[in-house]
Protein backbone atom coordinates (compact mmCIF):
# COMPACT_ATOMS: atom_id res chain seq x y z
CA UNK A 1 0.00 0.00 0.00
CA UNK A 2 3.00 2.16 1.10
CA UNK A 3 4.47 1.42 -2.35
CA UNK A 4 1.63 2.40 -4.29
CA UNK A 5 0.85 5.31 -2.47
CA UNK A 6 4.50 6.79 -3.64
CA UNK A 7 3.84 5.81 -7.24
CA UNK A 8 0.75 8.00 -7.48
CA UNK A 9 2.41 10.70 -5.44
CA UNK A 10 5.15 10.82 -8.39
CA UNK A 11 2.66 10.76 -10.95
CA UNK A 12 0.81 13.68 -9.89
CA UNK A 13 3.87 15.62 -9.33
CA UNK A 14 5.19 15.08 -12.54
CA UNK A 15 2.22 15.43 -13.94
CA UNK A 16 2.29 18.93 -12.33
CA UNK A 17 5.82 19.62 -13.49
CA UNK A 18 4.81 18.68 -16.95
CA UNK A 19 2.21 20.84 -17.58
CA UNK A 20 3.73 23.71 -15.57
CA UNK A 21 6.46 22.92 -17.97
CA UNK A 22 3.94 23.21 -20.72
CA UNK A 23 2.36 26.41 -19.44
CA UNK A 24 5.38 28.76 -18.56
CA UNK A 25 6.87 27.41 -21.79
CA UNK A 26 4.16 27.80 -24.30
CA UNK A 27 5.65 30.63 -26.06
CA UNK A 28 8.69 28.65 -27.20
CA UNK A 29 7.04 24.76 -27.44
CA UNK A 30 3.43 26.26 -29.20
CA UNK A 31 5.21 27.19 -32.73
CA UNK A 32 7.48 24.13 -32.47
CA UNK A 33 4.47 21.64 -32.27
CA UNK A 34 2.91 23.40 -34.80
CA UNK A 35 5.92 23.45 -37.04
CA UNK A 36 5.95 19.69 -36.39
CA UNK A 37 2.91 18.87 -37.14
CA UNK A 38 3.45 21.24 -40.21
CA UNK A 39 6.69 19.37 -41.41
CA UNK A 40 4.65 16.55 -40.81
CA UNK A 41 1.70 17.50 -43.39
CA UNK A 42 4.46 18.12 -46.34
CA UNK A 43 6.43 15.03 -45.50
CA UNK A 44 3.01 12.63 -45.72
CA UNK A 45 2.16 14.45 -48.87
CA UNK A 46 6.00 14.32 -50.44
CA UNK A 47 5.03 10.53 -49.60
CA UNK A 48 2.29 10.61 -51.42
CA UNK A 49 3.45 11.89 -54.40
CA UNK A 50 6.64 10.04 -54.61
CA UNK A 51 4.20 6.49 -54.24
CA UNK A 52 1.67 7.87 -56.98
CA UNK A 53 4.80 9.96 -59.40
CA UNK A 54 7.31 7.12 -59.12
CA UNK A 55 9.76 9.09 -61.67
CA UNK A 56 9.78 12.19 -60.18
CA UNK A 57 11.79 10.78 -56.83
CA UNK A 58 11.63 11.98 -53.20
CA UNK A 59 13.74 15.33 -53.62
CA UNK A 60 11.32 16.59 -56.13
CA UNK A 61 8.15 15.19 -54.42
CA UNK A 62 9.24 17.22 -51.32
CA UNK A 63 10.08 20.30 -53.25
CA UNK A 64 6.50 19.92 -54.91
CA UNK A 65 4.45 19.53 -51.30
CA UNK A 66 6.76 21.90 -49.84
CA UNK A 67 5.67 24.71 -52.89
CA UNK A 68 1.77 23.43 -52.15
CA UNK A 69 1.49 23.62 -48.77
CA UNK A 70 2.85 26.94 -48.85
CA UNK A 71 0.50 28.09 -51.75
CA UNK A 72 -2.30 26.59 -50.06
CA UNK A 73 -1.37 29.10 -46.96
CA UNK A 74 -0.75 32.10 -48.79
CA UNK A 75 -4.19 31.08 -50.66
CA UNK A 76 -5.79 31.33 -47.28
CA UNK A 77 -3.77 34.81 -46.31
CA UNK A 78 -5.24 36.12 -49.64
CA UNK A 79 -8.69 35.14 -49.57
CA UNK A 80 -8.93 37.01 -45.59
CA UNK A 81 -6.93 39.59 -46.96
CA UNK A 82 -9.26 40.38 -49.64
CA UNK A 83 -12.81 39.28 -47.41
CA UNK A 84 -11.42 41.97 -45.00
CA UNK A 85 -11.39 44.90 -47.82
CA UNK A 86 -14.63 43.82 -49.17
CA UNK A 87 -15.96 44.51 -45.94
CA UNK A 88 -13.94 47.97 -45.23
CA UNK A 89 -15.54 49.01 -48.58
CA UNK A 90 -18.94 48.52 -46.92
CA UNK A 91 -18.40 49.56 -43.67
CA UNK A 92 -20.53 52.22 -43.69
CA UNK A 93 -23.43 49.83 -44.70
CA UNK A 94 -22.32 47.55 -42.32
CA UNK A 95 -22.60 50.23 -39.27
CA UNK A 96 -25.33 51.09 -40.05
CA UNK A 97 -27.10 47.62 -40.27
CA UNK A 98 -25.12 46.77 -37.18
CA UNK A 99 -26.63 49.97 -35.41
CA UNK A 100 -30.52 48.77 -36.17
CA UNK A 101 -29.42 45.12 -35.23
CA UNK A 102 -28.19 46.73 -31.50
CA UNK A 103 -31.18 49.04 -31.23
CA UNK A 104 -33.43 45.72 -31.47
CA UNK A 105 -31.54 43.82 -28.88
CA UNK A 106 -31.68 46.75 -26.57
CA UNK A 107 -35.47 47.21 -27.10
CA UNK A 108 -36.71 43.07 -26.52
CA UNK A 109 -34.64 43.73 -23.19
CA UNK A 110 -36.47 46.82 -22.54
CA UNK A 111 -33.10 49.30 -22.10
CA UNK A 112 -32.96 52.21 -22.67
CA UNK A 113 -29.93 54.30 -24.76
CA UNK A 114 -29.11 51.68 -27.00
CA UNK A 115 -25.32 52.58 -28.27
CA UNK A 116 -24.33 52.91 -31.71
CA UNK A 117 -21.30 50.82 -33.15
CA UNK A 118 -18.99 53.74 -32.84
CA UNK A 119 -19.45 54.23 -29.29
CA UNK A 120 -18.42 50.60 -28.14
CA UNK A 121 -15.57 50.52 -30.20
CA UNK A 122 -14.31 53.87 -28.65
CA UNK A 123 -15.26 53.40 -25.34
CA UNK A 124 -12.87 51.68 -22.49
CA UNK A 125 -14.31 48.08 -23.05
CA UNK A 126 -13.60 48.68 -26.63
CA UNK A 127 -10.45 49.72 -27.17
CA UNK A 128 -9.67 46.92 -24.57
CA UNK A 129 -10.98 44.30 -26.45
CA UNK A 130 -9.30 45.49 -29.64
CA UNK A 131 -5.66 46.04 -28.33
CA UNK A 132 -6.33 42.33 -27.28
CA UNK A 133 -6.88 41.54 -30.96
CA UNK A 134 -4.27 43.44 -32.14
CA UNK A 135 -1.60 41.82 -29.76
CA UNK A 136 -3.07 38.52 -30.92
CA UNK A 137 -2.66 39.14 -34.70
CA UNK A 138 0.80 40.70 -33.91
CA UNK A 139 2.07 37.70 -31.73
CA UNK A 140 0.52 35.27 -34.81
CA UNK A 141 2.51 37.08 -37.51
CA UNK A 142 5.60 36.56 -35.68
CA UNK A 143 4.92 33.02 -34.56
CA UNK A 144 4.60 31.89 -38.35
CA UNK A 145 7.83 33.07 -39.40
CA UNK A 146 9.65 31.07 -36.49
CA UNK A 147 6.99 28.41 -37.40
CA UNK A 148 8.45 28.10 -40.63
CA UNK A 149 11.83 28.76 -39.64
CA UNK A 150 11.46 25.39 -37.32
CA UNK A 151 10.03 23.54 -40.63
CA UNK A 152 13.42 24.56 -42.72
CA UNK A 153 15.60 23.26 -39.94
CA UNK A 154 13.61 20.20 -39.43
CA UNK A 155 14.00 19.37 -43.37
CA UNK A 156 17.89 19.78 -42.55
CA UNK A 157 18.25 18.06 -39.73
CA UNK A 158 16.26 14.73 -40.46
CA UNK A 159 19.05 13.74 -42.35
CA UNK A 160 21.19 12.66 -39.53
CA UNK A 161 18.10 11.27 -37.17
CA UNK A 162 18.83 7.67 -38.82
CA UNK A 163 23.06 8.20 -37.12
CA UNK A 164 21.58 9.69 -34.24
CA UNK A 165 18.70 7.03 -33.25
CA UNK A 166 21.52 4.58 -33.56
CA UNK A 167 24.13 6.27 -30.86
CA UNK A 168 21.43 6.63 -28.79
CA UNK A 169 20.23 2.92 -28.71
CA UNK A 170 23.21 0.60 -29.48
CA UNK A 171 21.02 -2.52 -29.00
CA UNK A 172 19.18 -3.92 -32.16
CA UNK A 173 15.61 -4.85 -30.25
CA UNK A 174 15.52 -1.53 -28.46
CA UNK A 175 16.53 0.25 -31.78
CA UNK A 176 14.32 -1.33 -33.79
CA UNK A 177 11.33 -0.59 -31.11
CA UNK A 178 11.77 3.17 -30.88
CA UNK A 179 11.81 2.96 -34.88
CA UNK A 180 7.96 1.36 -34.44
CA UNK A 181 7.26 2.77 -31.85
CA UNK A 182 8.03 6.65 -34.19
CA UNK A 183 6.78 5.12 -37.35
CA UNK A 184 3.13 4.30 -35.34
CA UNK A 185 3.19 8.12 -33.76
CA UNK A 186 3.75 9.42 -37.28
CA UNK A 187 1.13 7.32 -38.84
CA UNK A 188 -1.59 8.02 -36.28
CA UNK A 189 -0.94 12.11 -36.61
CA UNK A 190 -0.43 11.88 -40.49
CA UNK A 191 -3.76 10.11 -40.49
CA UNK A 192 -5.74 12.26 -38.04
CA UNK A 193 -4.32 15.48 -40.48
CA UNK A 194 -5.44 13.71 -43.58
CA UNK A 195 -8.67 13.18 -42.41
CA UNK A 196 -9.66 16.18 -40.95
CA UNK A 197 -8.48 17.85 -43.80
CA UNK A 198 -10.45 15.95 -45.71
CA UNK A 199 -13.60 16.25 -43.40
CA UNK A 200 -12.94 20.00 -43.28
CA UNK A 201 -12.50 20.58 -47.46
CA UNK A 202 -16.20 18.05 -48.14
CA UNK A 203 -17.90 20.48 -45.23
CA UNK A 204 -16.49 23.83 -47.13
CA UNK A 205 -17.23 22.81 -50.43
CA UNK A 206 -21.04 22.18 -49.01
CA UNK A 207 -21.06 25.48 -47.22
CA UNK A 208 -19.30 27.19 -50.00
CA UNK A 209 -22.53 26.24 -52.63
CA UNK A 210 -24.86 26.49 -49.65
CA UNK A 211 -24.00 30.10 -49.12
CA UNK A 212 -23.36 30.98 -52.98
CA UNK A 213 -26.99 29.78 -53.46
CA UNK A 214 -28.68 31.72 -50.40
CA UNK A 215 -26.94 34.50 -51.87
CA UNK A 216 -24.41 35.99 -48.63
CA UNK A 217 -21.59 38.37 -49.52
CA UNK A 218 -18.02 37.30 -49.36
CA UNK A 219 -18.25 34.08 -49.79
CA UNK A 220 -14.62 32.98 -50.20
CA UNK A 221 -14.31 34.47 -47.27
CA UNK A 222 -16.59 32.74 -45.09
CA UNK A 223 -15.60 29.66 -46.77
CA UNK A 224 -11.90 29.70 -45.98
CA UNK A 225 -13.07 30.68 -42.20
CA UNK A 226 -14.68 27.88 -42.07
CA UNK A 227 -12.32 25.15 -43.59
CA UNK A 228 -10.05 26.55 -40.55
CA UNK A 229 -12.13 26.48 -38.06
CA UNK A 230 -13.14 22.87 -38.70
CA UNK A 231 -9.64 22.07 -37.65
CA UNK A 232 -10.80 22.82 -34.05
CA UNK A 233 -13.02 19.77 -32.61
CA UNK A 234 -16.38 20.70 -31.13
CA UNK A 235 -15.95 24.01 -30.34
CA UNK A 236 -14.93 24.23 -34.35
CA UNK A 237 -17.92 23.55 -35.52
CA UNK A 238 -19.83 25.53 -33.49
CA UNK A 239 -18.32 28.42 -34.15
CA UNK A 240 -18.64 27.95 -37.88
CA UNK A 241 -21.75 27.57 -38.25
CA UNK A 242 -22.78 31.04 -35.94
CA UNK A 243 -19.68 33.43 -37.86
CA UNK A 244 -21.69 32.81 -41.12
CA UNK A 245 -25.10 33.90 -38.86
CA UNK A 246 -23.56 36.44 -37.70
CA UNK A 247 -22.32 38.39 -40.95
CA UNK A 248 -26.04 37.62 -42.78
CA UNK A 249 -28.21 39.37 -39.72
CA UNK A 250 -25.40 42.42 -40.89
CA UNK A 251 -25.41 42.27 -44.26
CA UNK A 252 -26.29 45.10 -46.48
CA UNK A 253 -27.50 43.91 -49.69
CA UNK A 254 -30.08 41.08 -48.93
CA UNK A 255 -31.43 38.67 -51.79
CA UNK A 256 -34.32 39.21 -53.82
CA UNK A 257 -35.49 35.55 -53.17
CA UNK A 258 -36.35 36.27 -49.26
CA UNK A 259 -39.80 35.95 -48.32
CA UNK A 260 -39.88 38.70 -45.59
CA UNK A 261 -39.80 42.44 -46.52
CA UNK A 262 -38.82 45.29 -43.90
CA UNK A 263 -36.81 44.90 -40.47
CA UNK A 264 -37.72 41.26 -40.53
CA UNK A 265 -35.97 40.03 -43.86
CA UNK A 266 -32.22 40.20 -41.99
CA UNK A 267 -33.56 38.00 -39.31
CA UNK A 268 -34.92 35.56 -41.65
CA UNK A 269 -32.35 35.40 -44.35
CA UNK A 270 -29.62 34.59 -40.85
CA UNK A 271 -32.06 32.33 -40.01
CA UNK A 272 -31.93 30.34 -43.39
CA UNK A 273 -28.22 30.90 -43.68
CA UNK A 274 -27.60 29.25 -39.79
CA UNK A 275 -30.15 26.00 -41.16
CA UNK A 276 -27.90 25.92 -44.32
CA UNK A 277 -24.21 26.14 -42.85
CA UNK A 278 -25.46 23.99 -39.63
CA UNK A 279 -27.02 20.96 -41.93
CA UNK A 280 -23.73 20.30 -43.05
CA UNK A 281 -21.77 20.66 -40.02
CA UNK A 282 -24.29 18.18 -38.17
CA UNK A 283 -24.72 15.90 -41.21
CA UNK A 284 -20.85 15.18 -41.68
CA UNK A 285 -20.17 16.10 -37.81
CA UNK A 286 -22.47 13.04 -36.65
CA UNK A 287 -22.63 10.85 -39.32
CA UNK A 288 -19.11 11.04 -41.35
CA UNK A 289 -16.67 12.19 -39.43
CA UNK A 290 -16.98 10.09 -36.23
CA UNK A 291 -16.97 6.81 -38.34
CA UNK A 292 -13.69 7.91 -40.00
CA UNK A 293 -11.84 8.75 -36.72
CA UNK A 294 -13.79 6.03 -35.03
CA UNK A 295 -12.08 3.26 -37.72
CA UNK A 296 -8.56 5.30 -38.15
CA UNK A 297 -8.38 6.94 -34.81
CA UNK A 298 -9.88 5.15 -32.23
CA UNK A 299 -9.87 7.80 -29.95
CA UNK A 300 -12.83 8.52 -27.51
CA UNK A 301 -15.28 11.20 -28.40
CA UNK A 302 -15.21 12.62 -24.39
CA UNK A 303 -11.09 12.52 -24.62
CA UNK A 304 -11.25 14.56 -27.69
CA UNK A 305 -13.55 17.29 -25.79
CA UNK A 306 -11.29 17.15 -22.44
CA UNK A 307 -8.20 16.98 -24.33
CA UNK A 308 -9.66 20.29 -26.46
CA UNK A 309 -10.12 21.90 -22.85
CA UNK A 310 -6.86 21.04 -21.34
CA UNK A 311 -4.95 22.11 -24.61
CA UNK A 312 -6.70 25.31 -25.05
CA UNK A 313 -6.28 26.32 -21.46
CA UNK A 314 -2.82 25.72 -21.72
CA UNK A 315 -1.66 26.89 -24.95
CA UNK A 316 -4.65 28.91 -25.78
CA UNK A 317 -5.51 28.49 -29.88
CA UNK A 318 -2.67 26.62 -31.15
CA UNK A 319 -3.68 24.26 -28.36
CA UNK A 320 -6.74 23.89 -29.77
CA UNK A 321 -5.55 22.91 -32.98
CA UNK A 322 -3.10 20.72 -31.80
CA UNK A 323 -5.66 19.05 -29.30
CA UNK A 324 -6.37 15.88 -31.23
CA UNK A 325 -3.18 15.11 -32.58
CA UNK A 326 -1.50 15.77 -29.42
CA UNK A 327 -4.21 12.79 -27.67
CA UNK A 328 -3.16 10.80 -30.85
CA UNK A 329 0.27 11.10 -29.95
CA UNK A 330 -0.01 10.27 -25.75
CA UNK A 331 -2.11 7.45 -26.41
CA UNK A 332 0.56 5.72 -28.62
CA UNK A 333 3.17 6.42 -26.45
CA UNK A 334 1.35 5.27 -23.22
CA UNK A 335 0.59 2.00 -25.08
CA UNK A 336 4.28 1.42 -25.62
CA UNK A 337 4.63 0.41 -21.60
CA UNK A 338 2.98 -1.93 -19.52
CA UNK A 339 2.82 0.72 -16.33
CA UNK A 340 1.70 3.30 -18.44
CA UNK A 341 -1.09 1.57 -20.41
CA UNK A 342 -3.97 1.82 -18.28
CA UNK A 343 -3.60 5.11 -19.62
CA UNK A 344 -3.62 4.59 -23.41
CA UNK A 345 -6.81 2.12 -22.52
CA UNK A 346 -8.36 5.69 -21.16
CA UNK A 347 -7.69 7.36 -23.89
CA UNK A 348 -8.71 5.14 -26.80
CA UNK A 349 -12.27 4.54 -27.98
CA UNK A 350 -12.96 0.75 -27.66
CA UNK A 351 -10.27 -0.09 -24.97
CA UNK A 352 -7.58 -1.70 -27.41
CA UNK A 353 -5.43 0.89 -28.41
CA UNK A 354 -3.01 -0.95 -29.71
CA UNK A 355 0.61 -0.11 -30.87
CA UNK A 356 3.92 -1.57 -30.05
CA UNK A 357 4.05 -2.84 -26.19
CA UNK A 358 7.35 -3.98 -24.85
CA UNK A 359 6.88 -7.13 -22.52
CA UNK A 360 9.55 -8.89 -20.44
CA UNK A 361 10.14 -13.10 -21.42
CA UNK A 362 12.05 -15.38 -20.70
CA UNK A 363 14.35 -12.20 -19.20
CA UNK A 364 14.73 -10.63 -22.87
CA UNK A 365 12.85 -7.69 -24.54
CA UNK A 366 10.11 -8.95 -26.55
CA UNK A 367 8.46 -6.71 -29.17
CA UNK A 368 4.23 -7.52 -29.97
CA UNK A 369 2.81 -5.33 -32.48
CA UNK A 370 -1.39 -5.27 -31.41
CA UNK A 371 -3.99 -4.77 -33.74
CA UNK A 372 -7.49 -3.31 -32.77
CA UNK A 373 -10.03 -5.69 -32.76
CA UNK A 374 -13.27 -5.36 -35.91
Amino acid sequence: MTLRSGVVGIWIIATGVMIAILYFGRSILAPFALAVFLFLIMEGFARVIDEQVHFLGRRISRAIAILLVLLGFGLFFALFAQGIAQFGEQASDYEQKINVLIADVYGVLRLDSAPTLTEIIFNETGQRFFATIANATGDLSGDLVVILIYVAFLFVAQSAWGQKLDRLFPITEQREQVREVGAAARRGIETYLWTQTVISALITVLTYFTLLVLGADNVLFLAALIFVLNYIPTIGSIVAAFVPTLFALVQPDLPAWLPATGENASYVFALFVFLGVSFWQFAIGNFVQPRIMGETLNLSALIVLLSLAIWGAIWGIPGMFLSAPLTVLMMILFAQSASTRWIAVLLSADGNPGGVVAKPANDDLVITAETSED
